[in-house]
């Protein structure tokens, strides 16, 4: 059983109203709304609903994956919600930042310090995040670009600016 199995991870094409906050989100405005209140009001969901939605799950139908990282200055658990591509049965994280000019702290984390815990819907596992060969990174937006259009528009956003860091994760087997 591979890593997006095991947690019950995984995306549908969501309903009318879904798609369209998905077309909004992958637009110039929609990226910048979303990367600056996505993680508040996915607070206030969780909040409400006591842990068994998130705000990516109401407003797009997307799964939301909880990272967490440790920071790589203060050394402290850092945890971000996430959207995830399942990928060759495990999954894939995009350092896309909504297309915003500047690499998501959680990225810079990983590369720091590889170890994490992915966590969806009450089920957690130990990972170690591994960059994706060029060819995987090919392989992930393609399969990203499945259920969400807006990796390849912020793709093309921050095309030359800055690097896209994407990762693979694996999971951490007991010995």
């Amino acid at each position: 059983m591979g890593l997006a199995e095991d947690l019950g991870y995984g995306h549908d094409t969501g309903n009318p109203l879904h798609r369209v906050v998905r077309s909004f989100a992958a637009t110039r405005p929609g990226g910048w709304f979303f990367s600056r209140t996505l993680r508040h009001l996915d607070d206030v969901v969780a909040r409400l609903s006591r842990g068994r939605q998130s705000a990516p799950g109401l407003l797009a139908g997307l799964a939301v994956l909880d990272l967490t990282t440790t920071g790589r200055r203060s050394g402290l658990p850092r945890t971000s919600h996430l959207i995830a591509a399942p990928y060759a049965g495990t999954l894939a994280l995009l350092g896309t930042n909504f297309g915003q000019a500047s690499t998501p702290a959680w990225a810079l984390n990983l590369e720091a310090e590889p170890r994490a815990t992915v966590s969806h819907r009450g089920t957690s596992r130990d990972v170690v995040a591994r960059p994706a060969t060029d060819a995987e990174a090919e392989e992930v937006f393609a399969a990203a670009a499945t259920f969400y259009v807006g990796y390849q528009h912020y793709r093309q956003r921050v095309d030359g600016r800055r690097r896209i860091r994407v990762f693979v994760l694996e999971p951490v087997t007991a010995a």
